[in-house]
C-alpha cells in the first residue's frame, strides 16, 4: 500500500460514514508519520480504521470498503473497520496520535483527518499481538531506524496486558533489536 492508497481509504470512509476524523491503528498507520515508508513495511493491503467520534460506525466502513467488497475488488486494498479496543497500545497512545490531513477528493468536498498511531505505540501494539508478521514488522521498523529500541522498552510497562505478557514482549524486543 502507498500513501495515496491510504488516503483513498480514509477519504472513502469519510464519504461512507459522513465523518471527518478517523483513527488508524494497524500497520499502515506507519504511513502517517512516514509517507514514504520503506517498502518492507508496506505489505499490508488494509487500513485498520474507525471514526474518532463514533467508533461503532466502523461496521459501515467494513461493509462498504472491507475485505471482498466492490471497493476492495476495484482497487486491491481495503478499509477494515475496527474499534479502539483493537489497539493494545501503551497508556497515553491517544495523546501521541500523528495527525495527517487527507486531501479533498474531486467527488467530495470533505477534508478528512487521519489520526495515526505514533510509530513506537504502533510497534508495541503489534508486539502484543505477537504474530510472526508482527515481529517481522517490529524488526524491520527498528532496522530502518523508524523507531528506537530504548523508547519501545520504556513504554512496555504501560501496555494494557498482564505482566507475564509484558515480560515476553520485552524479551522478544531485546532479541529482535539485537539482530
Amino acid at each position: 500500500m502507498r500513501r495515496r492508497d491510504f488516503e483513498h481509504v480514509v477519504a472513502a470512509a469519510a464519504n461512507v460514514v459522513g465523518a471527518d476524523d478517523f483513527v488508524i491503528i494497524g500497520s499502515q498507520a506507519i504511513l502517517g508519520p512516514y509517507p514514504d515508508a520503506p517498502e518492507v513495511l508496506l505489505r499490508s493491503i488494509e487500513v485498520d480504521i474507525y471514526p474518532a467520534s463514533d467508533p461503532g460506525a466502523a461496521d459501515a466502513i467494513d461493509g462498504a470498503l472491507g475485505d471482498g467488497s466492490p471497493f476492495h475488488r476495484s482497487y486491491g486494498y481495503y478499509g477494515h473497520g475496527v474499534g479502539p479496543e483493537t489497539a493494545k497500545a501503551p497508556a497515553g497512545w491517544q495523546e501521541r496520535l500523528v495527525r495527517v490531513e487527507v486531501p479533498a477528493r474531486m467527488s467530495s468536498g470533505r477534508r478528512p483527518v487521519a489520526w495515526c498511531l505514533e510509530p513506537h505505540d504502533l510497534i508495541l501494539s503489534k508486539c502484543v499481538a505477537g504474530r510472526d508478521r508482527d515481529w517481522d514488522f517490529a524488526r524491520d521498523a527498528l532496522a530502518e531506524g523508524l523507531v528506537a529500541l530504548d523508547v519501545l522498552l520504556e513504554r512496555i510497562d504501560d501496555l494494557p496486558v498482564p505482566a507475564d505478557h509484558r515480560a515476553l514482549v520485552r524479551r522478544m524486543l531485546i532479541a529482535v533489536g539485537a539482530r
